[in-house]
């Protein structure tokens, strides 16, 4: 196992790595942009660097600085988090010329499936159906005109070099593909520094299920479940669960089956995730894109199948065999049923379910738009089937240089219905002031019917949404006396871990959690005598 990792991310998702490594007895280094002296993930790590001002093309984007943060501390290894460089064939091919281990696929691996249009030909071959569309990127107005001409309307715009809704626009009417065309390319070259964009048929009202995957490198692939994802606003997952329910078995397994098929054939290395749309009332499902990194969601199959993701990553990139790297709690070395030729369909989970909300700094009242502002009040939930992926604390500056996610809330129970009766019961103890966010949505959508019987599509949100006659948010408030000594001892730690500018080195974890601010001390020494 490593002894040290750099952590090229931020917020939430650095946070949950770090806690990660040091359950592994590993040493965390944390980078930070100016915006995130202060932030949870720096103070929790071993060591920080700080890497650039606060727009990510300046920081978190910036393959030197970290490159130079890892070299300067002496680590072994870079976890990329999701997004930034995650799914960066560049960055994870310079990590290997620099003498470190990228955990996380090959860089061969990320090109294929970082170009949707050829992750969606590559698929095709591997016999997985995919949705009618171009064959590669358009490269003028004349040619998208006739393809999509020959595709038919309702269709979707796609950016070729990333997901997650940026640069996707769906056109219904021939006459508006111009100008769809136009700012699909822009917010695809803002977001992948790719404006190359392509056509799919737009398939309507359809679930969208993806598949956890880890692979060895050498077509030795291995599923653990699906996750349901249908619940999206433009194009953006807004609530997962797992397993997906009312899934038919026999879907199941050939969903299973798909996704190994594809992971195989390109020998991929890590964790990762195939993303299908299903039509329930023919059956038919359709390769999505491979996102090959760890999920946001990937929370809920961690729940239901003990497994670690991010420990299970770790392992894999350090050298470990599969079924040691996946191995979970209890007895043998694998979950039983991981590969979906074992007998039993859903064999592989605990016989629970999982379900995560996003708290996201939107105001879903005023069309989800960006909320910023200084966090004020923060009261997570907890108790019993109750997990917070967070780093929100009073005096939390959110911005709009970051993704607007603040915190994941995931429950789980013995069944869906019990795991809905806790996500209700925590939104409603969920308390964040001081920005918008996405709490007033959740506590509506576990009160609808349709959502609590699982009656689910990728057009939900869109077609049901509607924001309550009163805002269910908590109004801002004052910080209290308690937050701002907090917030002051925050201070306290940022000034002197870093009065010379150099790494902090967090002394020790015993105990007591973070040691107070007159034990932190500069490594400026230590590091110019290496």
């Amino acid at each position: 196992m490593f002894k040290r990792v750099l952590v090229a991310n931020r917020g939430e998702i650095a946070v949950r790595i770090i806690r990660s490594l040091h359950e592994l007895g590993a040493e965390a280094v944390a980078v930070y942009s100016e915006a995130d002296r202060g932030a949870l993930h720096v103070r929790l790590a071993d060591l920080a660097y700080h890497i650039g001002r606060a727009p990510a093309a300046e920081s978190y984007l910036s393959v030197p600085a970290i490159l130079e943060a890892a070299r300067r501390s002496g680590a072994q290894a870079i976890h990329p988090g999701y997004g930034f460089l995650s799914e960066h064939a560049p960055f994870a091919q310079a990590c290997q010329e620099a003498g470190l281990v990228f955990v996380g696929p090959t860089p061969a691996a990320l090109a294929l499936m970082g170009d949707k249009v050829a992750a969606r030909r590559f698929a095709g071959a591997a016999g997985v159906p995919t949705v009618p569309g171009t064959a590669g990127p358009l490269t003028d107005d004349a040619t998208a005109g006739a393809a999509a001409e020959s595709i038919g309307f309702p269709l979707l715009i796609k950016a070729a070099g990333g997901g997650g809704g940026k640069g996707m626009r769906a056109v219904r009417d021939p006459a508006d593909l111009l100008g769809a065309l136009a700012v699909a390319r822009r917010e695809a070259g803002a977001a992948f520094r790719d404006a190359s964009v392509y056509l799919e048929r737009l398939v309507e009202r359809p679930r969208h299920i993806e598949v956890q995957l880890f692979g060895d490198g050498s077509g030795d692939v291995v599923s653990l479940g699906e996750r349901e994802c249908s619940l999206q606003r433009r194009f953006q997952k807004v609530v997962e669960e797992a397993p997906a329910p009312h899934l038919p078995p026999d879907v199941r397994r050939a969903l299973w089956g798909a996704a190994v098929a594809v992971a195989a054939a390109a020998k991929y290395r890590g964790a990762g995730t195939i993303e299908f749309l299903y039509q329930p009332s023919s059956g038919a499902f359709y390769f999505l894109e491979m996102n090959a990194r760890l999920q946001v969601e990937h929370p809920v199959t961690e729940m239901v199948t003990g497994v670690d993701l991010v420990q299970a990553q770790l392992r894999l990139a350090a050298g470990a065999p599969l079924e040691q790297a996946i191995a979970a709690p209890g007895p043998g070395a694998l979950v039983p049923g991981l590969h979906p030729s074992a007998p039993g369909p859903g064999a592989w989970d605990l016989g629970l379910h999982a379900i995560e909300a996003r708290i996201m700094a939107e105001d879903p009242a005023a069309g989800w738009l960006p909320s910023t502002g200084t966090l004020q009040v923060v009261r997570e939930p907890g108790g019993l089937g109750v997990r917070i992926d967070s780093a929100c604390e009073p005096g939390l500056e959110v911005t709009v240089d970051y993704d607007p996610l603040l915190a994941k809330l995931i429950v789980w129970g013995r069944s869906r219905e019990e795991a809905i009766a806790r996500l209700r019961r925590a939104v409603d103890e969920y308390v964040l002031t001081g920005v918008r966010t996405t709490l007033p949505f959740h506590r509506w959508l576990v009160r609808q019917p349709a959502f609590c019987a699982g009656d689910l599509s990728t057009a939900f949100i869109a077609e049901r949404w509607q924001p309550p006659a009163e805002d269910q948010a908590i109004p801002p408030a004052e910080l209290d006396a308690g937050q701002l000594q907090a917030a002051a001892l925050v201070a306290a730690e940022e000034v002197v871990g870093r009065a010379r500018g150099a790494a902090v080195r967090r002394p020790g974890r015993g105990p007591e959690a973070i040691p107070p601010a007159s034990r932190w001390r500069t490594l400026g020494r230590r590091e110019a005598q290496r």
